[in-house]
């Protein structure tokens, strides 16, 4: 029998780390301080910004820049599917590689094939996720040549379109987020040609570094505390142009 129980206790395990922490994340970060939380406000305030420039050349580098780091990550992507479809001609000569190392669990012709299609499942997903990714920076991109400028900044109609502008780009960031999330489950995949206990530790430990990363470590802390001093000047300013308002009326007044 090509499958071992072992074998299916371990792809269930995969599956059940990735898909759970997926959803799991997705839900603690509605109420929880985190990496995508914490930058969709970062992005929200960028929106608003970007409303009162006349000028957004600068806007143009930045979401070149993020469009050049996915493109990056989606090329890649087809070169390691380009070499793992060809791994399918060279079971033969894996067979004898995964069977030279020490430990290593009894090579099978089926469960080979079976482990580089998990692969090519992974990096196919990744694939999708990259591109979809390039394609709403896009539509980022021409939201904001349609945005028209507004000097005062407090023109509530652009702010509501500055706002879907950071959701746009928010859904973008997700996408990415998720093809590189697929490169760091690949990792462990790629632990089960060696041993079923070996791709379950290494999926739990995708799990755990994926955590810290995103909810417990000093990136997010910093932030996190970016954007509290984000919403402090956006007071002080709200403020300072009230007070301009006013002044101005009653001078007009007098």
């Amino acid at each position: 029998m090509p499958f071992s129980l072992l074998d299916v206790i371990a792809l269930c395990c995969f599956f059940i780390c990735w898909v759970g922490y997926t959803g799991f994340a997705r839900k603690k970060a509605k109420t929880t301080n985190c990496v995508a939380r914490c930058l969709h406000q970062h992005r929200i305030y960028w929106m608003y910004e970007i409303i009162g420039r006349d000028v957004r050349v600068s806007e143009a580098a930045l979401l070149a820049n993020l469009e050049r780091n996915i493109s990056f990550f989606a090329s890649s992507t087809l070169l390691i599917l380009a070499g793992v479809l060809t791994l399918f001609a060279q079971v033969e000569r894996l067979e004898s590689v995964i069977g030279s190392i020490p430990y290593a669990s009894f090579p099978n012709h089926v469960m080979i094939q079976l482990k580089l299609s998990l692969l090519t499942f992974i990096f196919v997903l990744s694939f999708f996720q990259f591109t979809w990714s390039m394609r709403q920076y896009g539509f980022v991109n021409v939201m904001i040549g349609a945005c028209p400028f507004d000097q005062s900044g407090e023109n509530e109609n652009l702010k509501k379109y500055a706002e879907q502008m950071a959701v746009v780009q928010d859904q973008a960031a997700h996408s990415y987020n998720y093809g590189l999330r697929s490169y760091y489950f690949s990792i462990a995949a790629l632990c089960w040609f060696f041993h079923p206990l070996i791709f379950m530790i290494a999926s739990l430990f995708v799990v755990y570094t994926l955590y810290n990363r995103e909810f417990r470590s000093k990136a997010v802390k910093a932030i996190t505390l970016g954007q509290k001093y984000l919403e402090l000047e956006s007071v002080a300013r709200h403020a300072k142009a009230s007070n301009t308002t006013n002044t101005n009326q009653n001078v007009s007044d007098k």
